[in-house]
Formats: structure tokens, C-alpha cells, sequence
């Protein structure tokens, strides 16, 4: 007699405490609608106060919880501290962190002025380091986990990325360093590579319609797969890395990115 098939277990994540940053766009956006239609209880970090409420919106309707807004540029140090003390104080714990924020800045060695260089560092090493920090006591508390969104770019070289490049190999390092550090705290840590995924973050950071349609044009020739990945694709694998389906995982950079971490130059 065949035994009984287990539930998928990422239905685990039904009232967990999630705090989600980046959560006005993009990967951010649709891992919080995603966690709401999972039962999660959410706290949604973004610079963009508008289109965060936009999302709390779509995750009230998508789910049975109002998710608590914490806006604000988490590379200003008390604004990082609040919001890890804000969701705290509303919800009492924190089960799952995700560190979706970050900025993509196009230049070379050549290029890059160290201006640009601090912003990128500051937004996507330095405050995913402070929050992680400040959050870990936390997660301790209750065996949470952390996944952080990288890049192919951590994985791989590419050039006119340089200092993107840069900070997600830094983030992947991170990943792998935390989770040694917690792994005897029974606290897990992973992170989402994406390939090419369609959001506003190349467009905001240069290039207009036809260079962006000749960017996604080119994704068939640099993703296996063929194509661009869309925004569900990394939240669906977030979901995993957060729920009790990833139970055994941890001090994983994992790929999802069509297959092009895996290519070589032809």
C-alpha cells in the first residue's frame, strides 16, 4: 500500500510574521501578494509610498490579513531600525525577512564615479546587512529564515554592471556566511538569484523603450529557456525557501534565471 502523499508544506507560511523590503515593485511586490495568498501576516517596506500602498491594496484583496506599512530608504540607519521595531511592536515576532530592495546602476570601471558606487553598496550590501542584523535576535526567537534576492550577476561577470556585480556577489557570500553563523540557532538562510526578469529596475536605471525591447529581445539568445523570467516565477521560489518545503536548506544561492548561469560565451 502506497503511503499517503504529504501536503506541500509551503502552506506552512499561513500565519507566519513576514517583513518584505523592495515591496513597491517588481520581485518585492509579487513575493507580498504571493505571502498574502498564503496566509502570511505583512509587514512592507518601500520608498515609494504610493505604489506600497498600491500593493498592500492587491495583498488585502489577495489575502485575509492588512499588511502593516513601514515606508522609507533603509539606507537612512534609523529608518532601518524603525522598521524592524515597528514590526515588531505590531506583531509581537518575525518568522521570515526578505531582502528584496536594491538598485541596479549601468558603468564600467571606467565609468563608475564612487557617488554611484556608494549608492549601489549602501542599498544593496549595507542596509541588507543593518536589517539582517537587527532582525536576527528576532528570527532566533522563532527558528525564521532569511532569503535575500541576488542576482545571476553575483554568479557570473558581465561587464557595464560593475558595481552591481559587485554587491550581489557580496550578497551571496552574506547568504553563505549567515547561514553557518545560524545554523545552530536553527534559523535558515538562502537567496533567489534571478536572470533577466521583467520590472522597472533597467528602466530606472537608463535605458529607454527601444534599448529595453532590444534587452528582452536578447534574452532568448542568453537564458536558456529562451526568454525573460517573470516576477511570480522568483516570488513562487521565495514562498519555497520561506516554507517548511525548504526545511533542509540552507546556505543556498539558488538560480532562477532560465538556465543562464549555466551558459557559456559563444
Amino acid at each position: 500500500m502506497a503511503a499517503e502523499a504529504a501536503p506541500f508544506k509551503v502552506s506552512s507560511l499561513s500565519g507566519k510574521v513576514a517583513l518584505v523590503t523592495g515591496a513597491s515593485s517588481g520581485i518585492g511586490a509579487s513575493t507580498s501578494i504571493l505571502f498574502a495568498r498564503l496566509g502570511v501576516k505583512l509587514a512592507l517596506n518601500g520608498r515609494d509610498v504610493e505604489n506600497l500602498t498600491k500593493t498592500a491594496k492587491q495583498c488585502k484583496d489577495a489575502g485575509q490579513h492588512e499588511p502593516l506599512l513601514v515606508p522609507g530608504d533603509l539606507t537612512d540607519e534609523d529608518t532601518v531600525k524603525k522598521t524592524i521595531e515597528k514590526t515588531i511592536v505590531h506583531y509581537g515576532r518575525l518568522d521570515v525577512l526578505v531582502n528584496s530592495a536594491g538598485i541596479l546602476v549601468m558603468g564600467s570601471i571606467e565609468t563608475t564615479n564612487m557617488e554611484q558606487y556608494d549608492r549601489v553598496m549602501n542599498t544593496n550590501v549595507r542596509s541588507v546587512y543593518h536589517l539582517t542584523h537587527l532582525a536576527v535576535p528576532h528570527l532566533i526567537n522563532s527558528k525564521g529564515c532569511i532569503v535575500n534576492v541576488s542576482s545571476v550577476n553575483g554568479q557570473r561577470s558581465f561587464p557595464g554592471v560593475l558595481a552591481y556585480c559587485m554587491s550581489k556577489s557580496a550578497i551571496d557570500q552574506f547568504t553563505r556566511c549567515t547561514a553557518l553563523e545560524l545554523a545552530s540557532k536553527q534559523v535558515r538562510v538562502n537567496s533567489v538569484c534571478p536572470g533577466v526578469i521583467i520590472t522597472e529596475v533597467h528602466k530606472r536605471a537608463g535605458l529607454d523603450e527601444e534599448q529595453y525591447a532590444k534587452f528582452l529581445e536578447k534574452c532568448k539568445e542568453t537564458h536558456a529557456l529562451g526568454r525573460p523570467g517573470e516576477v511570480d516565477e522568483v516570488a513562487q521560489a521565495i514562498a519555497f525557501l520561506s516554507s517548511d518545503a525548504a526545511s533542509f536548506i540552507t546556505g543556498v544561492n539558488l538560480p532562477v534565471d532560465g538556465g543562464r548561469h549555466a551558459m557559456c560565451p559563444r
